[in-house]
């Protein structure tokens, strides 16, 4: 039985997909959106959200509520552009939304209110940072299923998306097959680095630049 892509990409750590990104010129790794709770490491598409300052008092939706009501497949991490220092993107009747739809997680670059609410119901959360200050007349979604930039990274909707305790990372969907097969010989070779060391091989052969140029060679 072949193994989907998405089970594939959860099988690593955002480490070892951010260094088969670099060994392909691509971008992807961020810094910055970390998980907000002691939460577990996710993989998933991107469902994208863009969010943006509102400009009136006239009554709307509630941002994101309307991307959560429409989803129904089970691979989904709310991907959400836009965060202002200080103001909440998510919270925790989110959360429960999110939990209740089976979504995987929910990427802010921003930040997030009712931390507790999210970890108490175990629904992964990562991003900048936490506050208390309402998004309620002070943020709207702007669109939703359209390219953002999260943390300087273009995503796109259905992209692939990994987060762990190191942190996001994103891959273009037209490339995930190159990055698993990468990052799965990056991988196994790094186990083989470090049985090495365990062994007692000097850990300055083991790491010579040399031993990961070998992998770049099997790239090409």
């Amino acid at each position: 039985m072949s193994v989907s892509p998405l089970d594939r990409l959860a099988a690593l750590d955002t480490n070892t997909v951010s260094d088969a990104l670099d060994f392909l010129s691509l971008p992807g790794a961020t810094f910055g959106l970390r998980p907000l709770w002691a939460c577990p490491k996710i993989a998933g598409r991107a469902s994208t959200i863009q969010l943006g300052r509102k400009t009136d008092a006239a009554p709307t939706v509630h941002l994101i509520s309307p991307v959560i009501a429409r989803i129904a497949a089970k691979d989904r991490v709310l991907v959400i552009a836009g965060g202002v220092d200080g103001i909440s993107c998510w919270g925790d009747i989110l959360a429960n939304a999110a939990w209740k739809k089976g979504i995987r997680g929910s990427i802010i670059d921003g930040s997030s209110r009712d931390i507790e609410g999210s970890e108490s119901i175990s629904y992964p959360v990562f991003g900048r940072g936490v506050t208390m200050i309402s998004a309620r007349n002070r943020l709207v979604q702007t669109s939703a299923g359209e390219p953002v930039v999260m943390a300087g990274v273009t995503v796109r909707e259905d992209d692939y998306v990994i987060a762990d305790r190191c942190g996001t990372v994103f891959v273009p969907a037209g490339r995930i097959e190159a990055v698993l097969d990468l990052g799965e010989r990056i991988a196994q070779r790094q186990a083989g680095m470090v049985a090495a060391v365990r062994a007692g091989r000097s850990v300055e052969d083991v790491m010579h630049d040399s031993q990961f140029e070998a992998i770049r060679k099997e790239t090409v």
